[in-house]
């Protein structure tokens, strides 16, 4: 849990400095979203909105994982540098790959939980687990796949983070109702609410909506209250539609590390020199992978162009590839900034021209 703000602040900053185009952090929603990780089965099926990473750290993706994909170079599995930042992906890790669009994961996941039901090698086995925040709930596919889920009986866990802001629009603004809770029993859903800034509160109910999911093969919605301390993301300044103090009182009276810490510390298995020793370890590792990062080349650029269609390369793939390979040849040694952006390419764009 510490883990995921330290990486948070590192790459935060680097966005800032224009070395990579994008990013999000998580402060505020560690105990959501590593409490939820730590209690599904590691092969249980994730399909995650933008804050999830700490899933994905809590399985052994690894920092080097995380630093390729949000520098796009040639060690990232998720997209080969074709993905913006933060949309991880990783079928080893059992990671569906994040999509822009809000809310498309959410029919998706109920789509996933029948597969796995319909599996008889993965039925009561493995569950889906999709991440929203109370905003996605606003669209319409939140409602399509509960219904979905409800209907045809899917195991699915519906894990809404309800951090209290849809990028600038304060949860008050998003519904008249209580919540995204008060949902679920319209669809027949299992539901229950639980602090999202508590760790242990989050594993136990995410750990019994796991349990009814699997004992019944039906559906669970699961509301985690929690704040959203950051940004939106890189391109928010949310002080323009919240106040200062208000999230400084947020970090300081509902920390859900700080929480988590100092239940441990009252039980005697933490003190302030593990915590230092912790944190320090923590970045040094973070940065490690950092400087390892920015040394790599990018994937080959004709990657542009594959991966995406079996067999015979379309028509107008190869059309495009044709124009680029043509553009290369015209400018590639001609042009300093063609020069200098086609060697930060692992083949050079060589490969494409051939």
């Amino acid at each position: 849990m510490v883990l995921l703000p330290t990486v948070d602040n590192v790459l935060y900053n680097v966005q800032r400095q224009g070395k990579i185009s994008f990013y999000m952090t998580s402060y505020g929603e560690e105990a959501t979203i590593i409490g939820s990780a730590a209690v599904l089965a590691p092969d249980d099926e994730v399909l995650g909105q933008y804050r999830e990473m700490g899933v994905l750290l809590w399985r052994g993706f690894g920092i080097d994982g995380i630093m390729a994909q949000c520098f796009g170079n040639l060690e990232d599995k998720s997209g080969k540098g074709r993905q913006m930042p933060m949309h991880f992906g990783s079928p080893a890790h059992h990671f569906h790959t994040i999509s822009s669009p809000l809310a498309t994961q959410i029919p998706q996941a109920a789509g996933v939980g029948y597969a796995l039901r319909r599996d008889p090698a993965r039925r009561h086995k493995n569950v889906a687990c999709v991440y929203f925040g109370e905003g996605a709930a606003s669209e319409g596919d939140f409602h399509a796949g509960m219904l979905l889920a409800s209907t045809i009986s899917c195991p699915t866990i519906f894990l809404a983070r309800n951090n209290g802001f849809a990028i600038s629009t304060p949860a008050h603004e998003q519904y008249a109702g209580d919540g995204i809770a008060a949902r679920g029993p319209g669809y027949g859903v299992d539901t229950v609410r639980v602090d999202g800034n508590d760790i242990l509160a989050v594993m136990n109910a995410v750990a019994e909506a796991r349990r009814r999911c699997l004992a019944s093969g039906r559906a669970v919605l699961v509301e985690a209250m929690t704040y959203r301390v950051g940004h939106h993301s890189t391109s928010d300044d949310s002080f323009a539609y919240r106040g200062r103090q208000e999230v400084e009182n947020k970090k300081k009276i509902d920390n859900p590390i700080t929480r988590f810490r100092l239940f441990m510390e009252s039980r005697g298995w933490w003190n302030d020199q593990e915590e230092d020793a912790l944190k320090s370890r923590l970045k040094k590792d973070v940065l490690t992978a950092l400087r390892k990062a920015e040394s790599l080349k990018r994937s080959d650029l004709r990657d542009l162009f594959t991966d995406v269609y079996a067999g015979e390369e379309p028509w107008n793939l190869r059309e495009q590839r044709e124009e680029l390979a043509g553009l290369i040849r015209k400018y590639g040694e001609a042009w300093q900034p063609w020069q200098s952006e086609l060697k930060r390419f692992r083949d050079e764009g060589k490969e494409v021209v051939d």
